[in-house]
């Protein structure tokens, strides 16, 4: 069964369960709303046709919500006068659901919507590097991994050495004693033309090598002609 309703100056054809997109109608969405002014009603091959209504029929829906039409633009122009008007207008829409049409003791209702399914919850987002395959470095990673044995090994290098017993530990504190006093420098002495060195005072008493003497480089004498030049 469908009919042909009027509403908003505009007349529209309609079946049970269809959508349809009209002016805007008075009511808020879920609520529910009648129409009465049906110009034609068909079912199979009888249909009735109103002057101007078909009386008795009437069309009931649901709306779902409302919506906005396409922009239009008025423009308005006169020449010579510099007259320039520009307007823009978007109708105001409601969209319905057909629920069931009444005529002449027959009513055809639409089925009932199917439950919409449960969302899941949104998965989160994998990271750049999880979306990725391993690349070189994670397989180097993976490769460089110490083994089981290795990991013994290093941690049986790693473990502390015993203490010692007070009888080791005093030549050690001797040994940083000495380690930790400044180094003996050697002096030169004019008696040795400045290669001789000596001990700083506090030195260990070991005698320093005797330094050869340097032997001093002599020129060789101008000849009598150079003289005479």
């Amino acid at each position: 069964m469908y009919a042909v309703l009027m509403t908003g100056g505009k007349q529209y054809r309609v079946e049970a369960g269809s959508t349809l997109v009209v002016e805007k109608v008075g009511g808020e969405p879920g609520s529910s709303i009648t129409f009465d002014r049906i110009l034609l009603v068909g079912d199979g091959e009888d249909v009735m046709v109103g002057s101007p209504t078909v009386s008795g029929a009437s069309v009931s829906a649901t709306v779902l919500g409302e919506a906005l039409g396409p922009k239009i633009v008025v423009f308005k122009f006169k020449q010579k006068v510099k007259y320039r008007r520009r307007t823009g207008h978007r109708q105001h829409l409601t969209r319905l659901r057909i629920d069931s049409i009444s005529a002449d003791g027959k009513t055809a209702k639409a089925e009932a919507p199917a439950p919409a399914p449960k969302r899941e919850a949104p998965r989160p987002k994998a990271t750049r590097a999880q979306e990725k395959p391993a690349g070189r470095r994670a397989a180097k990673a993976e490769s460089m991994k110490p083994t089981p044995a290795a990991t013994a090994t290093t941690e049986a290098e790693a473990a502390p050495a015993p203490r010692r017993s007070r009888e080791r530990a005093a030549p050690k504190a001797t040994q940083a004693a000495v380690k930790a006093s400044p180094p003996v420098r050697a002096r030169r002495t004019k008696e040795l033309g400045g290669a001789a060195s000596t001990a700083k005072a506090g030195d260990t008493g070991a005698s320093a090598p005797e330094a050869k003497p340097k032997t001093r480089r002599t020129t060789k004498p101008k000849t009598e002609s150079a003289k005479e030049e």
